[in-house]
C-alpha cells in the first residue's frame, strides 16, 4: 500500500512538471511571436486629444503598420504616428499633407503644393476627411527638403502641427495608422488615399 502511495505521489509530481514545462514552451513560443510583431510590425497606441477629430477621436484604439515604410515612402494623406520632434518621448498623430522636395504654402485657409510635376501648385482637397467649417488657419511657405514631411492634423484649430513647429523628418515616423479596433462600432481599416486636385 505505501508503495503504491509513493508511486502516485511520483507519477503525480512528473505530471506537475510536464505540465510546467509545456507551459513554458508555450510561453516562449508565444513571446517569440508576438514581441517581433509588438516591436518591429504593428504597435497599439490610444488617441488623446482632439487634434484628428473626427476621424480619430479622444480614446480611439489604434493598430499602426510599423513595417510598410521600410518598403516604401510615405504618402500624401497617410496618418502617420510619430515621436514629437520637440520632445521624443511624446507622440503625435497627424496627417501627411506634404512630401519630400515640394514647397507647402498655407494661404486663405488652403494648403497648396507645388513640386516639379505642378510648378503652378495645386490645392488639396480635403474634403473628404476635413469637417464642414474647418479652415486651415496660418500664412506661410514652407520648402521640404530630402527625408521632410508636413504634416496637419484634421481638426485645424485644435492642432499643434508643422504650422507651429515646422517639418517632420522621417527618422520621427513610427508608422501608419492601419486599424481601429475601439471602439467596436468604429472598427476600420485603412487604406492610403490621395486628395488632390491640379491647379487650373
Amino acid at each position: 500500500m505505501g508503495e503504491e502511495i509513493k508511486s502516485q505521489n511520483k507519477k503525480s509530481r512528473e505530471n506537475f512538471f510536464l505540465f510546467l514545462l509545456e507551459i513554458i514552451k508555450i510561453l516562449i513560443l508565444a513571446l517569440a511571436i508576438i514581441l517581433p510583431i509588438r516591436y518591429f510590425i504593428a504597435q497599439p497606441f490610444f488617441v488623446k486629444g482632439a487634434s484628428m477629430e473626427s476621424a480619430f477621436e479622444d480614446g480611439d484604439y489604434l493598430i499602426i503598420n510599423e513595417i510598410s515604410y521600410r518598403f516604401s515612402e510615405p504618402q500624401r494623406g497617410d496618418t502617420v504616428v510619430f515621436r514629437y520632434p520637440e520632445n521624443p518621448r511624446q507622440y503625435f498623430i497627424k496627417r501627411i499633407i506634404g512630401l519630400p522636395n515640394e514647397t507647402i504654402e498655407i494661404k486663405n485657409n488652403q494648403a497648396k503644393v507645388f513640386n516639379e510635376g505642378n510648378p503652378n501648385g495645386f490645392i488639396l482637397d480635403e474634403s473628404s476627411y476635413l469637417d464642414s467649417g474647418q479652415i486651415t488657419e496660418g500664412s506661410l511657405r514652407v520648402k521640404l527638403y530630402e527625408n521632410e514631411y508636413f504634416v496637419l492634423g484634421d481638426n485645424r484649430l485644435h492642432s499643434s502641427d508643422s504650422r507651429r513647429w515646422g517639418v517632420l523628418n522621417k527618422s520621427y515616423i513610427i508608422g501608419k495608422v492601419f486599424i481601429r479596433a475601439w471602439p467596436v462600432d468604429k472598427i476600420k481599416y485603412f487604406t492610403p488615399e490621395i486628395y488632390l486636385v491640379p491647379a487650373k
